[in-house]
């Protein structure tokens, strides 16, 4: 579903991305794991089209970026760190805009409205303006526009940042309800949000990918190595050389 190839992005003289590949099949929940400005929100515009790669490869549901963007964009829910609402709409008139932006007969809109209105726990503000719901309501609003057209990728841009636990429990629900015959890739600076909620760990610093493993891999290597999977993922970071050779 998403596969990158070396995939590089540079501005100026700045590389951001480097050449780093990976791929996340359906059915997976891959955590997207490193510190802010390691790479993670680039790659995630890279595949969302707002951004083209440098060098390298990427590709969505078959479809390269740059070669069928459009295709891409049809492939993809997007949800990104800040959620991008209409504070003025309602709810539901939030939802059936989004639905006929990506050209949902009237039909198939209200029927998917309703559905994931049910799915996502919204019908207490459907009539409420968006700009008066709560941040954890926001990010259901948010969740249920990714998902109107039934993408076949899920990209999650720190999707808990200014939860509660109780809105950070649901949200893992919600993420763990959608992953069958979805990829998911859920990007976080938080490991606990990560280990938590995903199958497989990539840890990106510095633009290079240090760790592709399954999460409890990762452990059983932490605990024979006497350490927590914190400490783990800390000494990656710390020597992000040998972690690559590795």
């Amino acid at each position: 579903m998403i596969r990158a190839a070396a995939l590089t992005r540079d501005f100026g003289d700045l590389r951001a991305v480097d050449q780093i590949s990976f791929e996340v099949q359906p059915g997976e929940v891959v955590g997207f794991l490193g510190p802010n400005g390691a790479g993670k929100t680039m790659v995630l515009r890279m595949l969302s089209t707002y951004l083209t790669p440098t060098a390298g490869e990427l590709s969505v549901a078959g479809h390269d970026v740059v070669a069928s963007p459009l295709e891409v964009r049809r492939s993809i829910g997007y949800l990104p760190e800040h959620d991008a609402l209409f504070d003025g709409m309602r709810v539901r008139a939030f939802l059936e805009f989004c639905g006929r932006a990506h050209g949902l007969d009237e039909a198939a809109l209200q029927a998917r409205v309703a559905a994931l209105v049910e799915r996502c726990d919204l019908s207490r503000v459907c009539d409420q303006l968006v700009g008066t719901c709560s941040k954890g309501y926001r990010r259901r609003v948010s969740l249920a526009a990714a998902l109107l057209h039934d993408p076949k990728v899920l990209l999650l841009d720190e999707p808990t940042h200014g939860l509660d636990p109780l809105q950070v429990a649901a949200f893992r629900e919600h993420v763990a309800e959608l992953r069958e015959g979805r990829a998911v890739l859920f990007s976080s600076h938080v490991l606990a949000e990560v280990t938590a909620t995903c199958d497989r760990l990539l840890l990106l610093h510095h633009g290079r990918l240090l760790i592709d493993e399954r999460t409890e891999v990762l452990t059983e290597r932490a605990d024979s190595e006497g350490k927590d999977l914190e400490g783990l993922i800390l000494d990656a970071v710390r020597s992000p050389h040998e972690e690559a050779s590795a």
